[in-house]
């Protein structure tokens, strides 16, 4: 089983900074694409942003020049670094990672369950 959890959330004003972690555990043998979702109060799941194994990286328009997705592959963890956060930007902020188990032979979508991130004065 593999295992995501996040961490990192919490209250900031509009224009703050927040950085968030998702630290993968279990039994890993590899991890490919690794992303940030996020959902916010009646709206329904988005994605923030991906990254590859190799470190390439893509992000939603709305996100562009704002966040920075980052991960350390030797670490197993993966982060999202959030400037000038704005109240749109108010979600649970959840962790996906393609990963292959050691003895399996098919990646399978792991999930974490998530960070509040809240963008308020």
């Amino acid at each position: 089983q593999v295992r995501l959890v996040e961490s990192g959330g919490g209250l900031v004003q509009p224009g703050g900074s927040l950085r968030l972690s998702c630290a993968a555990s279990g039994n890993i043998f590899n991890i490919n694409t690794m992303a940030w979702y996020r959902q916010a109060p009646g709206k329904e799941r988005e994605l923030v942003a991906t990254i590859t194994s190799g470190g390439n990286t893509n992000y939603a328009d709305s996100m562009k020049g704002r966040f920075t997705i980052s991960r350390d592959n030797a670490k197993n963890t993966m982060y999202l670094q959030m400037n000038s956060l704005k109240p749109e930007d108010t979600a649970v902020y959840y962790c996906n990672a393609d990963a292959l188990e050691r003895g399996s032979w098919q990646y399978m979508a792991y999930w974490g369950e998530g960070t509040r991130v809240t963008v308020s004065s």
